[in-house]
C-alpha cells in the first residue's frame, strides 16, 4: 500500500530509539551502532524485529549519522554501511508477517555549508533509491539547509516517494542554530516536495506536545512526532532515560488528539515504549483520530517601539554612536565618567565591546543596563558569538528587553587567540547571521518590544563585494543599521559610497582616532578589519602627544565631513579611554551637521 494511502485512514507508528537502545543491550560494541550493519548485523536486525513485535507498522534504517562528512564512514565504507542497513531493514520487514513500511533514514550533516549539506544528502538518497526505497525521513535537524534541493532530486527519481522531515528543537521551540520551529514548519510546507514534517528528539512528549499544540498547522498536513523517553540523566559516565513508557503513551495520545498522525520515539525510547502506543491505537481499531478543535496561535500585532535612537534614526537625525571599552577589572567608576562626559558632549549612544581579541572585560550586556540605568542613555551592545551558546544569549538578551536596552550589534567576535585554546576554548555554537535571524525570531514570537539589530560592516576588506552579500544576508535576517570599520582610506570612503547605494539599511560610518604614528602601524598590523593609509601614518612623525592629538582631531573631523553624504550617523571608536578626544570631535560634528 502507498503510504499516503494508509495514512489517509490510519496511524503510523515508527518505531524507537536505535541508537541508545543499541547501546543498552550491546555494551561490548565499539565505535557508532551503525557499523554494526556491517560488523554485527544480528544485534541490529534483532533491533528491528523487537519494534516490529511491539507494534511498529514503520522501521527506519539503522544509517542516522552515516554521511560523507562523518570520519567513521568514509570512502566507500559510507555506501556499505548504507546498503548493509538497506538489507537488514528489508529482512526485518520481509519476516513480519505483515506490511511493514520502510524509511530510509537520513540525520544532519554537520559541517559544511547548504550547497555541500544538499550534496552530501543528495549522495546518499541516491544509494537508497537505486534499493528501491519509497520513503524517507530527514531527520533531527536544526535548519532546513539542503533538504528541498535532495528531495527534489528523489522525486526526480522516485516520483511516487514519500518524503518526511523533522526538527529538533529546545522547550521554547527554538534550534541549536536559532531557528524557531514554525518557521522551519512553514520551510516544510511551502516546499512542494516535502510530504510530511514535525519534531523528533530533544524533548519529552510533554513538551513535545505543548509545542505542536500551538503551532500552526494547516488542515491536511501529515504531522510527525517522536519524542525522546524522558530527558537524560548521567550516572557512572553512562546516560540513562527513566521516563514510563506508559507516560509516553499518555503524551503520544495527546498529539493525536493534536492532528499528529505519524509517531514513534527518539533517544531512550525501547520497545515498551512503542508497545503501549502500539496497544492505546488498538483501542481505536488502528483508526486515525479526529483532531480536536483547538484555536491556533496567532502571530503578534505589530508593536510601538520605545526606541529613543532609533526614532532619531528614522527621523532622519545623524546620530553618535561612541565605543567605549569596559573595563578589564572590578572598577567601573572611570568607565562611567567617561561614559557621563560622552552624554555630556551630545552623544546618543554608547557602543560597548563584547571582550574585545577575546580578553576578558565587564560584560557588554551587564554594563549596557548600567548605563542605561544610571545615565538615561541610550546602548548598543555587542554580542558575540564567540563565548556563549543560545541559551546563554537568550537569557541575556531577556534581561537586556527587560532592563529597557533596545539596541544590539549582533557579531561573530574574535577567536581565541591559539596558544590559549588548551586553556579557553571558543563556543561559536552560531554566526552572526545566525545570532541576528535568533533575535528577529525573539523579536517576532516572544518579546514585548523588539530590538533593533544591528550588524558589522567591513569597508577595508580587499573584497568587498562579498561583504556586502554578506551584509545582504544580515538585511534578510533584521539587521537594519550597520556600524561600519574606521575609515582611514581613499578605498574605504569609495566602499562607504557604495554600501549606502546598495544597502537597504541605515549606516554608521566608522572614525577612529589615530593617536600617533606608531599606534597607526600597530593597526595596520595587528588589528584585524583596520587599514590606516601610510600618508596619515607618516604626518604624525616626530611630533608631541599635544600635537598628536590635535591632528588626530582634524583627521577625524575630515572623514567625518567627506562620509557625510553617504551615512546616517557616526560611529566613533575612543582610543585607549582617551574620552578627551572624542568629546572634541563629538562638539566639532554637532558644530557642521547644524
Amino acid at each position: 500500500m502507498d503510504i499516503r494511502e494508509f495514512l489517509k485512514d490510519n496511524t503510523l507508528i515508527l518505531d524507537g530509539a536505535m541508537g541508545t537502545y543499541f547501546s543498552e543491550l550491546y555494551r561490548d560494541f565499539q565505535g557508532p551502532c551503525e557499523m554494526a550493519n556491517l560488523l554485527s548485523p544480528d544485534y541490529v536486525l534483532n533491533i528491528h524485529k523487537q519494534y516490529i513485535k511491539a507494534g511498529a507498522n514503520a522501521i527506519k534504517t539503522n544509517t542516522f549519522s552515516v554521511n560523507p562528512y562523518n570520519d567513521a564512514f568514509s570512502g566507500s565504507r559510507l555506501e556499505s554501511v548504507i546498503e548493509a542497513g538497506i538489507m537488514l531493514a528489508k529482512k526485518a520487514a520481509a519476516d513480519a508477517g505483515r506490511e511493514i513500511f520502510l524509511f530510509a533514514d537520513i540525520g544532519p550533516v554537520i559541517g559544511a555549508d547548504e550547497e555541500h549539506v544538499a550534496e552530501a544528502l543528495i549522495r546518499m538518497c541516491q544509494i537508497y533509491a537505486e534499493h528501491g526505497f519509497k520513503n524517507y525521513i530527514f531527520e533531527t535537524n536544526s535548519n532546513f539547509f539542503g533538504i528541498a534541493s535532495a528531495a527534489e532530486r528523489i522525486k526526480e527519481i522516485v516520483p511516487d516517494a514519500f518524503i518526511m522531515t523533522s526538527f529538533s528543537v529546545q522547550s521554547d521551540g527554538y534550534t541549536r542554530e536559532g531557528y524557531y520551529y514554525q518557521d522551519l514548519f512553514d520551510s516544510a510546507r511551502k516546499c512542494r516536495y516535502i510530504d510530511a514534517y514535525g519534531l523528533n528528539c530533544i524533548l519529552s512528549v510533554m513538551h513535545m506536545e505543548q509545542l505542536i499544540r500551538k503551532a500552526d498547522i494547516e488542515e491536511g498536513d501529515i504531522v510527525c512526532a517522536m519524542p525522546n523517553g524522558g530527558y537524560p540523566r548521567v550516572v557512572g559516565r553512562r546516560i540513562y532515560y527513566d521516563s514510563d513508557p506508559e507516560f509516553f503513551a499518555d503524551g503520544i495520545d495527546s498529539l493525536l488528539d493534536d492532528g499528529v498522525s505519524i509517531v514513534g520515539g527518539c533517544c531512550g525510547t525501547r520497545p515498551e515504549f512503542i508497545r503501549n502506543v502500539a496497544d492505546r491505537l488498538k483501542g481505536d481499531a488502528g483508526r486515525k483520530r479526529t483532531p480536536v478543535v483547538r484555536p491556533r496561535s496567532v502571530k503578534r500585532a505589530a508593536r510601538r517601539e520605545d526606541n529613543r535612537l532609533w526614532s532619531k534614526l528614522e527621523a532622519g537625525k545623524k546620530i553618535i554612536a561612541v565605543e567605549l571599552d569596559t573595563p578589564r577589572n572590578s572598577d567601573a567608576n572611570k568607565f562611567m565618567s567617561g561614559a557621563w562626559q560622552l552624554k555630556g558632549a551630545g552623544a546618543d549612544a554608547i557602543t560597548l565591546a563584547d571582550c574585545p581579541t577575546a580578553r576578558a572585560h565587564m560584560d557588554s550586556c551587564l554594563m549596557a543596563c548600567k548605563i542605561k540605568r544610571e545615565l538615561d542613555m541610550e546602548t548598543i551592545p555587542h554580542m558575540t558569538c564567540r563565548d556563549r551558546n543560545l541559551n546563554a544569549t537568550k537569557a541575556l538578551l531577556l534581561g537586556l528587553s527587560t532592563e529597557g536596552v533596545r539596541n544590539v550589534l549582533a557579531i561573530t567576535g574574535d577567536p581565541i587567540p591559539s596558544a590559549e585554546r588548551d586553556e579557553v576554548k571558543s563556543v561559536f555554537q552560531f554566526n552572526s547571521r545566525m545570532l541576528s535571524g535568533f533575535i528577529k525570531s525573539l523579536n517576532e514570537n516572544e518579546l514585548d518590544s523588539p530590538f533593533r539589530i544591528y550588524g558589522a560592516l567591513n569597508v577595508n576588506s580587499k573584497k568587498f563585494d562579498f561583504q556586502l552579500k554578506l551584509a545582504e544576508e544580515k538585511i534578510k535576517n533584521g539587521v537594519s543599521c550597520f556600524l561600519t570599520q574606521p575609515v582611514l582610506t581613499d578605498e574605504a570612503l569609495k566602499n562607504l559610497q557604495l554600501a549606502h547605494e546598495s544597502l537597504d539599511a541605515k549606516i554608521l560610518g566608522g572614525i577612529i582616532p589615530v593617536v600617533s604614528s606608531r599606534n597607526g602601524r600597530f593597526m595596520n598590523s595587528e588589528i584585524s578589519g583596520i587599514t590606516v593609509a601610510e600618508d596619515i601614518i607618516e604626518r604624525y612623525e616626530g611630533k608631541s602627544r599635544a600635537e598628536c592629538t590635535d591632528l588626530a582631531v582634524e583627521i577625524s573631523l575630515d572623514f567625518a565631513r567627506r562620509m557625510n553624504s553617504c551615512i546616517d550617523g557616526y560611529y566613533l571608536v575612543t582610543p585607549f579611554s582617551r574620552v578627551d578626544i572624542i568629546t572634541r570631535i563629538i562638539e566639532e560634528i554637532r558644530e557642521f551637521e547644524k
